[in-house]
């Protein structure tokens, strides 16, 4: 298999048998072997019925269905461990993601990246989405130093040795860029086209960028200090350690020196210094021998599979 098209979904029924007209509609010029995979992330409408038409009707469909929502992390890491093509495009399934980028995609990664996100340029959505979409973006931007414009676009190409070589779980999906960035692959960009949710209903709301900038902090932890926490807690705890340590020496010496020291909040100040810092210091030891065990745990549970 040259391609491999995955596509997470929830509650999409509208959407699905338009957009795999479309992918055909792109894909058939191209002449390469492909694939599509749905996941279905526990639809509660007729979505994963609408897929076991299109599966019976057309080879090329595959499906998954999860016995319970789990969320965009686990639809795409058990896509990515389900696919076949040497190329794998992402796509969100509610039609504003556009299925005649593909090639464009393709042609970008023929440029020696290794995973191409797309930019929404023209964004097709409320201001309560695009304005807080921009400050994430930006901030995330800033502190992974990595130069593109929008990490949770929805359209990506990577290439598999890229998706054999990150995990994806929790809520990490916003930053693949990222994840692939720390591994040592070429990330490029390329500007794709958005069009307005015809069908449906967008299933984010203003939770998710709190969340969001949560699992930024965890992947900025995973990728600089994941097989080193000792570098992240123990400096801070060596440092804390020692200025609550000069303080409780300086108090000391005044103790020495027959100046009461009993009731200056000074002496709790460096108490409680070397005492965080101590425990910053014993945190970096637990995440050491944390980081010699390997999770290869899956968090999902798939009730069917039609392949």
């Amino acid at each position: 298999m040259e391609v491999s098209i995955l596509v997470p979904l929830f509650n999409e029924q509208e959407n699905l048998e338009l957009l795999m007209a479309k992918i055909q509609e792109t894909m058939a010029p191209l002449g390469k072997r492909y694939e599509v995979i749905f996941v279905d992330d526990g639809s509660t409408d007729g979505s994963f019925q609408v897929l076991e038409r299109m599966h019976a009707e057309n080879e090329r469909v595959k499906a998954i269905q999860f016995r319970m929502n789990h969320g965009k992390s686990a639809a795409l890491a058990v896509g990515f461990e389900k696919a076949s093509g040497e190329v794998i495009i992402t796509m969100d399934a509610d039609l504003q993601d556009d299925p005649a980028e593909i090639p464009n995609l393709l042609g970008k990664l023929q440029e020696g990246y290794d995973l191409v996100s797309g930019w929404k340029f023209k964004r097709r959505d409320p201001l309560s989405k695009t304005i807080p979409s921009r400050l994430f973006n930006r901030v995330t931007s800033l502190l992974s130093g990595i130069k593109i414009h929008d990490f949770n676009c929805g359209l990506k190409a990577y290439r598999r040795e890229v998706t054999e070589n990150i995990r994806v779980y929790g809520e990490l999906h916003r930053y693949l860029p990222v994840l692939a960035h720390w591994r040592g692959f070429r990330i490029g960009e390329l500007k794709v086209r958005h069009h307005p949710r015809l069908h449906g209903k967008s299933k984010f709301g203003i939770s998710r960028f709190i969340k969001g900038f949560l699992d930024l902090l965890t992947v900025l932890y995973l990728t600089k200090y994941t097989r080193r926490p000792m570098h992240l807690y123990g400096v801070l705890g060596l440092v804390l350690f020692l200025i609550g340590l000069i303080i409780n020496l300086h108090l000391t010496w005044l103790w020495l020196h027959k100046v009461g020291i009993g009731r200056r909040p000074l002496l709790f100040l460096g108490v409680l210094l070397v005492i965080v810092g101590a425990q910053f210091l014993l945190m970096g030891l637990i995440g050491e021998m944390i980081t010699s065990q390997d999770r290869n745990r899956s968090d999902y549970s798939i009730k069917k599979m039609l392949t």
